[in-house]
C-alpha cells in the first residue's frame, strides 16, 4: 500500500524530470481522495463548509471510465462581486483513475521548454492546498445537499 508520508514532495523541490513530475500527480490523487473519497465514484457537486474558513466546493464536469475532468475552488465572500463571492483559487483537474493520478490544468502557453516548470509549480501548489484543507478539517466525501 502506497501512503502519502512516502511520497516526498518539499514546495522547495526543483522539478528533476517526468519521472518527478508524476511523483507529484501520485501524491496529489492520495492527498485528494483522502479528502474527497474516491475519485472515480464522484458525481455532481460536493461542497465543504468550516466555520473561520472558506467554502471549498468541487465539481464534477466530464466523467469516463478512465477519467475525470473536476473544478475544484474556495468561494471567496466578495459583496461587490454580482455572484457575492470569487473563486480563488479555481482549478481544473484532470483525474486518471487507472493510473492514480492527478494533475492541476491549464491552458497551454506555447513555450514547451517551460512547460515542465509550469507543471511543477501548478502541482505543487494543488499539493500544498490541499495538505491545507485536510488540515483544517475540509471533507468532500459526501455529495452536497440542494
Amino acid at each position: 500500500m502506497i501512503l502519502e508520508s512516502n511520497l516526498v514532495s518539499s514546495w522547495r523541490a526543483r522539478p528533476r524530470g517526468f519521472v518527478a513530475l508524476m511523483g507529484l500527480y501520485e501524491s496529489n490523487f492520495l492527498r485528494f481522495s483522502a479528502l474527497a473519497g474516491p475519485p472515480e465514484s464522484l458525481e455532481g457537486e460536493r461542497v465543504s463548509e468550516l466555520a473561520g474558513d472558506c467554502t471549498l466546493l468541487l465539481s464534477v464536469l466530464e466523467r469516463s471510465p478512465y477519467t475525470s475532468t473536476l473544478r475544484l475552488t474556495y468561494l471567496l465572500p466578495d459583496p461587490l462581486l454580482p455572484a457575492g463571492f470569487e473563486r480563488v483559487p479555481d482549478l481544473s483537474l484532470r483525474v486518471y483513475h487507472d493510473a492514480r493520478l492527478l494533475e492541476a490544468c491549464c491552458a497551454d502557453s506555447g513555450r514547451p521548454e517551460r512547460e515542465l516548470d509550469r507543471r511543477w509549480l501548478r502541482n505543487m501548489m494543488l499539493n500544498k492546498w490541499l495538505e491545507y484543507c485536510a488540515d483544517r478539517g475540509h471533507c468532500l466525501a459526501r455529495p452536497a445537499t440542494t
